[in-house]
């Protein structure tokens, strides 16, 4: 159904009112999405999972698996108790299960599998897009591999642990210490109410496995961009035991079709792609190129020569000649554009592709009544962000949660900018945290004081999947912003933090705190603001991009849409045309904090009803638009007419 379409049912539809706090426990009745259906027929989640590193060959092993639930210090179970649909989380509705996992317990699954006959002599690569939050693998028995973060894919080599012909076993087991550990976990809690929602344990973003070559294999792609020039500068690295002979690849950009663009190098290098009249990427205009690479084997062009000891530049000459043979192949994509800062009327202002922009968006926590953390199927997220383009958006914050990678090229492909926050590492000692009325933020503290210290142990996850957020997203260009931290959870050692991040990519801006404990550090001072009229910071930065991270979270209930009986937001609505007439003056406080105090962006609170949180635009489960899409559209444009004549 439509944005529009939906808009139309707000009107008949009566509303409830609101109580202060009540816990998340689902209602009664089920609360499912449009697309539930086709997620129960195993039409969700069959596309290719790595859009920027693609491959023609793969087998999807989504489907159903067994499952059983045990506590960790028990062997593996020698029974299953049923079946379990991957990739959807042990606690949704869509799994088949909807059973929470304890700390003390492990969701083990099991399926088998049989590799086509033609993948013979590759090696065999085993897949998953996420697994939350702990995982070991065992192939026909035999231990394979571990994981631990719940947000970033992995891959494991099963080669060795395959039998010769017939059916291969593959076990998975997972745990998730959610709220009772400090991994990064974002607002999942073993308790959930308020602004903590339900935990998603086990497979939650698509399992596949694929044949490579033996001998050696592209294994991963780095861009970046360079408008100026337009250029795409691009290292392919290797994967793969390698050998004694010489591998090159041969990169073509492609534009509708039509190679642009062309470079060769050896394997583990750098190469540039400079495009004639390149066409830069924008949310207006979000072009794309073509990426296709190969992977030769070829003699080795110095067979005279030994070690390193070669003229300055040799390296490049690797020709691709009749005698080389092609080994892998991979297609991607790419974007051209770049972010930054720029002087503007009242302060700093963001910049795209040196145009000075207005960002505006919803914060967007991923979340899905039926799924949980995994959306039903690729056209439900798709819904998502087409309903926010048609209102009127031109960006959205992901809340303390990654999606899979799919959802980052839709991005791409409509014009989609995206702050990417990284998921809160924290323990919630007190219990489920009680939203209420927030003072002002941020809370400048002044270097690094008031800061948490995090256990050495805690503070190298945190950084090890930080990096691991960077490096699997980072060649999508519809991400303009990384988010480390949210309103002090988990917030620790932020100046170093910040300054890696900006450092290790470039390409993009750095929000070090979105909110709360501003240390001064990074290119944005972030606001939170859940005032009927939205409060702004008393004095200027001069050398920082003015934000309100969040505000509005006006709440509207809308019967027979409820995940609970009762819920709650920071405000309330009583009728849809007092939530427009809230919405209205909401954005009217924006405007005024753009034109006296240059504020350069806003991000509304939220794109959807979450659990017991009602404050979205639409009901969790996408069915009613609380404010017609056109309305919203209306009101959201005065923003960038505001924005372009007091900022620039």
């Amino acid at each position: 159904m439509s944005p529009k379409s939906l808009a139309c049912l707000i009107f008949a539809c009566a509303v409830l009112p609101l109580h202060a706090m009540e816990s998340g426990k689902s209602a009664a009745t089920p609360l499912l999405t449009p697309w539930a259906d086709d997620a129960l027929a195993g039409k969700g989640w069959l596309e290719y999972p790595r859009p920027k590193l693609e491959r023609t060959r793969w087998l999807n092993l989504n489907g159903l698996w067994d499952f059983a639930v045990a506590e960790r210090a028990s062997p593996r179970p020698a029974a299953f108790e049923g079946k379990i649909r991957v990739p959807y989380p042990v606690e949704s509705r869509l799994s088949g299960v909807g059973r929470m996992i304890r700390p003390g317990e492990l969701l083990w699954c099991r399926r088998s599998f049989t590799a086509p006959a033609d993948w013979t002599g590759s090696r065999i690569l085993l897949n998953f897009g996420a697994v939350n939050w702990e995982a070991t693998i065992w192939i026909n028995g035999a231990l394979a591999g571990s994981h631990e973060g719940g947000y970033d894919p992995f891959t494991i080599d099963i080669t060795p642990f395959l039998k010769p012909g017939g059916p291969q076993e593959i076990a998975v087991s997972a745990g998730n210490p959610a709220s009772s550990s400090d991994q990064p976990r974002g607002k999942q809690h073993l308790e959930p109410s308020g602004i903590w929602y339900t935990p998603s344990t086990g497979i939650w973003q698509t399992v596949w496995i694929e044949p490579v070559p033996a001998e050696a294999a592209i294994g991963e792609l780095r861009m970046r961009p360079e408008i100026d020039s337009g250029t795409l500068v691009l290292s392919v690295l290797g994967g793969g035991p390698g050998t004694p002979d010489t591998y090159a690849f041969r990169a073509r950009a492609l534009d509708g079709g039509k190679v642009v663009a062309e470079a060769t190098h050896r394997l583990d290098r750098t190469v540039r792609l400079t495009l004639p009249h390149p066409v830069l990427w924008s949310p207006d205009n979000p072009h794309l190129y073509d990426l296709q690479v190969d992977l030769f084997r070829i003699p080795n062009p110095f067979p005279e020569k030994r070690g390193v000891h070669r003229a300055a530049g040799e390296q490049a000459h690797f020709r691709i000649g009749p005698d080389a043979v092609l080994v892998d192949s991979v297609r991607s994509y790419f974007g051209l554009r770049e972010i930054s800062s720029v002087a503007g009327r009242g302060g700093p202002v963001f910049a795209l592709n040196h145009r000075p922009l207005f960002m505006y968006g919803p914060l967007d926590q991923g979340f899905w009544p039926d799924g949980i953390y995994t959306a039903p199927t690729e056209a439900a997220f798709r819904h998502d962000i087409d309903f926010l383009k048609a209102a009127g958006f031109n960006a959205l914050r992901k809340h303390v949660k990654v999606e899979p990678e799919l959802y980052y090229r839709y991005c791409d492909q409509v014009g989609m900018l995206v702050w990417q926050d990284m998921p809160s590492a924290m323990i919630d000692r007190a219990g489920a945290t009680k939203p209420g009325q927030h003072e002002p933020s941020p809370e400048f503290v002044g270097g690094e004081q008031g800061e948490l210290v995090m256990r050495s142990d805690a503070a190298g996850q945190f950084a090890l999947e930080l990096r691991r957020m960077v490096d699997s997203l980072g060649n999508h260009p519809s991400i303009v912003v990384w988010v480390p931290f949210n309103e002090g959870w988990g917030q620790h050692d932020t100046g170093r933090i910040t300054d890696w991040l900006k450092a290790y990519d470039p390409t993009r801006l750095v929000d070090s705190a979105s909110g709360w404990k501003d240390t001064g550090h990074g290119d944005i001072r972030d606001f939170h603001t859940y005032h009927a009229h939205p409060m702004m910071p008393a004095t200027p930065d001069p050398a920082r991009i003015t934000v309100i991270g969040e505000f509005g979270g006006v709440a509207l209930a809308v019967k027979g849409h409820l995940w609970a009986e009762s819920g709650w937001g920071y405000q309330e609505s009583p009728d849809p045309a007092r939530l427009l007439h809230d919405y209205r003056q909401r954005v009217e406080g924006i405007a005024a904090g753009i034109r006296a105090h240059g504020v350069a962006a806003g991000i509304y609170t939220q794109t959807t009803d979450v659990e017991g949180e009602l404050n979205g635009l639409m009901t969790y489960d996408r069915k009613v638009v609380k404010i017609p899409v056109g309305e919203l559209r209306a009101i959201n444009e005065t923003l960038y007419r505001t924005s372009e004549s007091s900022n620039y």
